[in-house]
């Protein structure tokens, strides 16, 4: 069996797979597990190994200033081989448990690309039945350029949907704190109760259902 050893920068998990014959190469990774409002969103990206195909300034989402993710996701969108993206919605997400939701949501956004990879990087926890090889990569959103491009895919994708939601439950504020626990978020919370898109596993929404007239 063959031993990948990436080689220096983003890219070098994708060159070394290349190299190997295992390309193209897929990469996955989630945002809004953490939140306690909204859906999660997973999204799968197959990049080109082309030089002139590149995404400038690509990085982990979480790196990145708003507007620079949404010009990241711009690039991506228009120069990687495929993108795809799922929402695991918050009923779903109670129901299956934040970490089983994870792992259904990364493995659906994968099936979902229409290009089919030989290989596939996830970032933090391994995924089953994709029918290729992977490779849970430990902070993979920062090493691996096609988990990074994924990353700044859900998160553009979670944000652009939670502030559609703001304009639905605007005494939320979704908005400005996307549905994770803030403390702004919190008070309003507690001062309104839980509204559709909580996910009424979570202890602080539960709470929130006593406290709230």
């Amino acid at each position: 069996m063959a031993v990948i050893r990436p080689g220096r920068g983003i890219y070098g998990y994708e060159r070394a797979l290349a190299r190997a014959g295992m390309g193209p190469v897929a990469g996955a990774d989630e945002a809004g597990r953490g939140a306690c409002a909204g859906p999660m969103v997973a999204a799968a990206v197959v990049l080109s190994d082309s030089p002139s195909r590149r995404i400038d300034g690509l990085a982990d989402s979480k790196l990145l200033t708003a507007r620079a993710r949404e010009r990241v996701y711009d690039e991506v969108m228009t120069k990687a081989l495929a993108v795809s993206w799922v929402r695991i919605e918050p009923a779903e997400c109670d129901a299956l448990g934040m970490h089983e939701a994870d792992i259904q949501g990364l493995r659906r956004s994968l099936l979902r690309l229409e290009v089919r990879p030989s290989y596939v990087l996830t970032d933090g926890f391994p995924v089953d039945g994709l029918g290729v090889p992977g490779l849970a990569v430990w902070k993979g959103d920062r090493v691996a350029a096609c988990v990074a491009a994924a990353s700044v895919v859900a998160k553009v994708v979670r944000d652009r949907i939670m502030v559609d939601y703001a304009r639905a439950y605007p005494e939320y504020s979704f908005e400005v704190h996307k549905g994770y626990a803030t403390k702004a978020h919190q008070e309003r919370l507690e001062r309104h109760g839980p509204c559709p898109i909580h996910r009424f596993s979570y202890a602080n929404v539960r709470r929130a259902m006593v406290v709230a007239p």
